[in-house]
Formats: C-alpha cells, structure tokens, sequence
C-alpha cells in the first residue's frame, strides 16, 4: 500500500464516524501523508452576534484539517494543544478552506500549522497543533494483503 492509499483509505475511516465534521457541511478537498484540506460553507446558524462566522466554527475546521493530516498514516492520533490566531472574519455564505500541512513529527509527536482562507484568498485563521499517537488504528493492514 501507498503512503497515499494509506492517508486516503485513513480519511474513509475517519470520516464514517466524525459526525461533527459532516454535520457543519464540511467536506474533504483533498488528503495526502501529513497534509489534509476541508471546505465548509459559512452558514446563517454559524454566525455570532457581530453577524461574522463564530470563532468556534472556524476552529473546528481548522481542527478537523489537522485532525485528517495528523491521523493520515493509520496509527490513531489525538490532539494534544492547538492554537489559534483569528485574522479576518467568515462572512455568511463564503466557503472557507482549511489546509494542513505537517511540519515535524517524530515518535508519537507531531507538529502542524493549519491556514484557514476565505473564497478572496485572505487569512482568516492561522492554527497550529501538536498531536499525540495513541493506541490503535484506523484499519487492518494485514487483512488487507497489504504492508
């Protein structure tokens, strides 16, 4: 198997069971080892009370992005810290694109920066995040035929 069929077939898994991602709108762009890109369009029930995209919401992609990259290579991964910079604002109806990409790991630690952009190409939100491996996987391997 791929790094590549690993990081999607990884994806597949994760995403039958995030229910919280599907359920704001998200979709995955694109998925690859240590790198991952969600879309989600900002709706009238993610906006605050300035009438802007809720700071939560543009977390949670930017979490679900570092999320996807981080467990892309079969081994169950967690986040361990995140950080958040809020730039610009998300305005209702504008799909925002999260993209992750992995900057170091080693051993069961890893470090990602994720870029949130609105459709014009500006900064939202800059996040990054440390994971940690835990126990487990996303599939069998060896069931598979495959190593």
């Amino acid at each position: 198997m791929t790094p590549e069929e690993r990081a999607s077939r990884s994806a597949r898994a994760m995403w039958a069971q995030d229910v919280a991602s599907r359920g704001m709108g998200m979709v995955i762009e694109a998925i690859a080892p240590g790198r991952a890109t969600l879309t989600m369009t900002v709706r009238p029930h993610h906006l605050n009370g300035h009438g802007i995209c809720h700071g939560g919401f543009i977390f949670t992609l930017a979490d679900s992005a570092f999320a996807f990259a981080c467990n892309s290579y079969n081994a169950l991964t967690v986040a361990q810290e995140n950080q958040i910079t809020f730039l610009s604002p998300g305005r209702d109806g504008e799909r925002l694109t999260a993209t992750c990409e992995e900057q170091a790991r080693q051993g069961r630690s890893g470090i990602y920066d994720v870029r949130v952009t609105g459709e014009d190409g500006r900064t939202v939100a800059l996040m990054r995040g440390l994971s940690r491996q835990v126990t487990g996987r996303h599939f069998d391997e060896e069931e598979t035929g495959d190593a």
